[in-house]
């Protein structure tokens, strides 16, 4: 059976966590039909060691030259090691284009836990996705990488590659870049990743509970804090204007009313540079039951974030490629709805799910995956 080829824009912590993961669970025996951390271990006849990646971008002068599986554990990468040992790779991280990519403050933090620009000239991204052989493009640009972010969506477009958006600039939900993407025969998915077991999802959950068993939701926070350089570039406060809208609307939309955005509060808190790759979430949910009596909750969950996200990654490429298989064209509904805090429509992710898996049971598809 072919590979599910993919290249990766942005060699941060949540690649190395995908590359760890591929090599994770490809020593899983072939006759194991099933492995915690996935949706499947088998979707469509792909597993987890099927996913290979043929070309990688990034920016650092840490990173850029350097053999993926060296780049991947460079600094300022400070995720938890689940796979010390990755294969050798014949993929050399190449100089993507900067733009927005990194935050003017970042010049301010010590080299160890900063993004350190590279002195060199930005390769021809849709040249390099030709050459490789590229199917999909994994977008892990720093959030706030607007122009970045669609730099490489071009040259998606420009190739035939499908994109997997999974940082919270608009592109797979926006109509626009939607149609273009169906437009080309281009199947997509996105807008900004979510966790297998994270902050979204839960706060998800616990509001959906709440207004399925008839108690009033009356505010609302979540609040986060992490010391990776995601949380260190979200200092930046202006490169968040994306991220709170899509964390925000990805909880309220399974609120049936509105509550009042004065009311609810979800986002980024603080980096704290001794917590690394691990990110605490604090949560709060207050309303009214019978009679109006309060009922207030409150929940304390910690995770380490990039691992925590690149199952969910894995899961998202091989539905793209069963997809670009089946000859699907534009937005991935359901998979998005499922995997992305920020989809072109909001689903309950039991809804999602169960789309899914009539997807993957299909031995022929449309253009409506």
């Amino acid at each position: 059976m072919e590979k599910v080829r993919i290249a990766i824009a942005g060699v941060g912590n949540c690649a190395s966590s995908l590359l760890q993961g591929i090599d994770y669970y490809r020593n899983i025996p072939r006759e194991q039909h099933e492995a915690w951390g996935l949706m499947h271990l088998d979707m469509g006849g792909y597993r987890p060691g099927d996913v290979e990646v043929v070309a990688a971008f990034d920016v650092d002068v840490r990173k850029v030259g350097r053999p993926l599986h060296e780049a991947a554990f460079a600094a300022p990468n400070c995720t938890t090691v689940i796979s010390d040992h990755i294969a050798k790779s014949e993929v050399v991280v190449q100089m993507g284009p900067v733009h927005d990519g990194v935050a003017e403050h970042m010049a301010d933090y010590p080299p160890e836990r900063s993004f350190r620009v590279a002195d060199e000239r930005p390769v021809d991204v849709a040249k390099q996705l030709r050459e490789s052989g590229a199917e999909i493009l994994v977008s892990y640009m720093p959030v706030g990488s607007q122009k970045a972010a669609q730099a490489y969506a071009e040259a998606c477009l420009e190739t035939g590659v499908s994109l997997v958006n999974c940082i919270p600039v608009f592109l797979v939900s926006d109509p626009m870049w939607g149609e273009r993407f169906r437009q080309a025969g281009i199947p997509c998915a996105g807008d900004d990743i979510k966790s297998q077991f994270g902050a979204t999802i839960l706060h998800r959950a616990v509001v959906r509970l709440l207004a399925d068993r008839g108690v009033e939701v009356e505010r609302t926070y979540q609040l986060n804090t992490g010391g990776n350089t995601d949380f260190l570039n979200m200092l930046s406060r202006h490169r968040l204007v994306s991220k709170k809208i899509s964390k925000t609307e990805a909880v309220t939309s399974q609120i049936p009313y509105d509550i009042g955005a004065d009311n609810v509060h979800i986002g980024p808190s603080d980096y704290v540079p001794w917590q690394n790759d691990n990110k605490v979430c604090f949560l709060r949910v207050e309303g009214r039951g019978f009679g109006g009596a309060p009922i207030e909750l409150e929940a304390r969950l910690s995770v380490q974030d990039s691992p925590n996200s690149a199952g969910i990654v894995i899961d998202v490429v091989r539905y793209v490629k069963l997809a670009r298989e089946r000859g699907a064209a534009g937005p991935l509904l359901p998979i998005s709805a499922y995997t992305m805090k920020h989809p072109p429509v909001q689903m309950r992710d039991v809804d999602a799910a169960r789309q899914i898996e009539a997807f993957l049971e299909k031995s022929t598809g449309d253009d409506t995956a």
